[in-house]
């Protein structure tokens, strides 16, 4: 996927008091404003300027033709003067998209010297800003908020950290997540109801035989196995019992064979993320952890043992992370480690980590995954390299989803010469203590969706965009305040339902 392919739509809100020279202005000020924005490179979508919006009509037309527009990721509303916000009533009861409300203005200081009513009633935006706050606060409309000068680069990042997620938000609204199998072992946290995840976040989940799979990779020629494992002799280091002649060697090769199969049939699905289960592996050879790994540093979503929520994530976060450093990836609390102020958690899994994540050339080794049906499986192990980043969940309540999110450290960790896992050690913020309490306290997954490039900001403007409740542990978390954040939102939700 690629943002340019995309478009954040601008529209600048006025009226026709002030007499068409002041819409003539107001117009070339925005035309100026937005290929401002467009030249700075600072923004990875471009904004697309839809005119001056001076009656109900004008802005009605406008967010209709933004919710049917497939370009159209979300709206950037400004109001240059005074836009009596009656005007805007219908058509934000219309609008369906993310919405960015900037609070700027065309000059930076005021022209003290200069000054006279003329330049006062056009240039209203600390007055027309408010009056189009206090409508869509009335009408209870989920936006983003961004005060600063438009030229100014703290302002454009702002921006394009609403565009990140506006696009992951235009991509959750057809991701299709294949099942291979169901949620394992009477796990009640990787399941969750699926028709209100498509109403409310817009994830479709889809059940396939792992049978429906097998014919895909059978269908793998040798010169396709070949080609592609030639691709990995030169991206990764190869133990010395995997090299060509050994027997290993053939296990990687079926799992380049699942890895050609499988992302054919997602392919075929119009599928953009899937779930796998070590217990339903007939007809497969191994577990596919190989083919999932290297699927999800190409922007698969992945959950494992059927978790169609993490896998859901997981895509999310890796369309808001494009073009940025660091990776994502998804992750499972494994091991504690205590040790004083540098008490942390060991991430892991059985198989299935992203080489985004690590700074360094991965190794494919072939070793017996002894549990389940998986047998002898080939994987690539590293260690996550250095750095701040965010795990998030999201989680069914029962009447509402939840994201949960843990700023954490990704730490150095010690080699690990017996267990064969790519792996992450973190501390979770603000320490080990009252970050896994918290998480504990809010009922997150042991699975999570983690990124380096992903921040806590976007994370917030995707809840705000979803209306999803939302709860951050970071530096600045107590368990006591953090407690009586969710008795709050209990009520607040318990209220909203019933409003409703």
């Amino acid at each position: 996927m690629a943002f340019e392919n995309l478009e954040v739509w601008f529209v600048t809100g006025a009226q026709l008091l002030y007499g068409g020279d002041a819409v003539v202005k107001v117009d070339a000020h925005s035309n100026e404003m937005v290929a401002g924005l467009n030249a700075s490179g600072n923004l990875p979508v471009k904004v697309v300027y839809k005119g001056t919006a001076n009656s109900s009509s004008e802005i009605s037309e406008i967010m209709r033709a933004a919710n049917g527009d497939t370009k159209c990721i979300g709206l950037i509303t400004w109001m240059h003067t005074f836009s009596p916000a009656k005007m805007w009533i219908h058509g934000l009861m219309d609008y369906k998209k993310p919405l960015l409300h900037l609070h700027t203005q065309f000059n930076e200081v005021i022209p003290w010297s200069e000054i006279d009513m003329d330049f006062m009633n056009l240039n209203q935006s600390a007055h027309g800003d408010r009056e189009f706050g206090h409508i869509t606060s009335r009408l209870r409309k989920p936006r983003k908020i961004v005060v600063g000068y438009w030229k100014d680069k703290s302002t454009h990042d702002k921006i394009a950290t609403w565009m990140r997620v506006a696009a992951a938000h235009n991509d959750a609204q057809d991701l299709l997540i294949i099942r291979f199998g169901d949620n394992m072992n009477n796990v009640a946290v990787t399941d969750g109801d699926k028709v209100e995840a498509e109403i409310r976040l817009g994830y479709h989940v889809d059940n396939a035989p792992i049978a429906k799979l097998v014919p895909y990779v059978e269908a793998v020629t040798e010169a396709e196995i070949d080609a592609l494992v030639a691709e990995y002799e030169k991206q990764y280091d190869f133990a010395d019992d995997c090299k060509k002649g050994t027997d290993k060697y053939d296990v990687v090769r079926k799992a380049a064979a699942q890895e050609i199969g499988l992302r054919r049939f997602l392919q075929d699905k119009g599928a953009k993320g899937f779930t796998t289960s070590f217990n339903e592996l007939e007809g497969m050879s191994q577990l596919m952890g190989f083919a999932s790994q290297r699927l999800m540093a190409e922007g698969y979503g992945f959950g494992a043992e059927g978790d169609w929520k993490t896998a859901a994530l997981c895509r999310t976060m890796w369309v808001m992370a494009q073009g940025l450093p660091g990776g994502s990836s998804f992750l499972e609390d494994y091991v504690l480690n205590f040790d004083g102020a540098n008490s942390s958690i060991l991430q892991a899994h059985m198989l299935e980590i992203s080489p985004e994540i690590t700074a360094n050339k991965p190794r494919v080794e072939v070793h017996f995954l002894g549990i389940g049906d998986a047998g002898v499986c080939a994987r690539l192990i590293f260690q996550a390299h250095e750095g701040e980043g965010v795990a998030a969940t999201i989680i069914d309540m029962g009447n509402r989803f939840r994201m949960i999110v843990n700023e954490v450290k990704v730490i150095k960790p010690q080699p690990l010469p017996k267990l064969p896992v790519a792996c992450a050690l973190w501390i979770p913020q603000p320490n080990l203590e009252v970050g896994a309490g918290a998480w504990i306290t809010a009922g997150g997954t042991h699975h999570s969706s983690f990124s380096f490039a992903v921040t806590t900001e976007m994370l917030e403007d995707y809840a705000e965009i979803l209306d999803v409740e939302l709860l951050v542990i970071d530096k600045d978390t107590t368990i006591r305040t953090f407690k009586q954040d969710i008795r709050n939102n209990e009520v607040y939700y318990m209220l909203n339902k019933a409003l409703r």
